[in-house]
């Protein structure tokens, strides 16, 4: 089953714990604005509104518009951090490496 983009941004808002109120602040959109993309399945969402949900929802903006479930929520998630991650100054990307070691160690 294909799960549209009304439905993928509310069960990941949901998944947060975020109200529409909530998201619709973190995102500079109304809260009117997020109920039509989870309900009404607009045909030309904003990109920017777009891009900037997916960052607030730890996703992609790919993951949000592949419609055959190509793209797997998880994915999605590693490619998120990763994009955060590359934006970091080295040292805490070092902190980062660092601690991802320490849990290697453990097995």
């Amino acid at each position: 089953m294909q799960n549209t983009l009304g439905e993928k941004i509310r069960n990941l808002r949901k998944e947060k714990r975020f109200t529409l109120d909530k998201l619709a602040e973190l995102t500079e959109s109304s809260k009117s604005y997020i109920w039509e993309l989870e309900n009404k399945n607009p045909p030309r969402p904003s990109a920017d509104k777009l891009a900037k949900i997916a960052e607030k929802l730890d996703t992609t903006l790919e993951f949000l518009l592949d419609e055959g479930a190509h793209v797997s929520k998880e994915e999605a998630t590693d490619a998120q951090f990763y994009r955060q991650y590359r934006k970091m100054d080295s040292a805490t990307k070092e902190k980062i490496r660092q601690m991802v070691k320490l849990w290697g160690d453990d097995t």
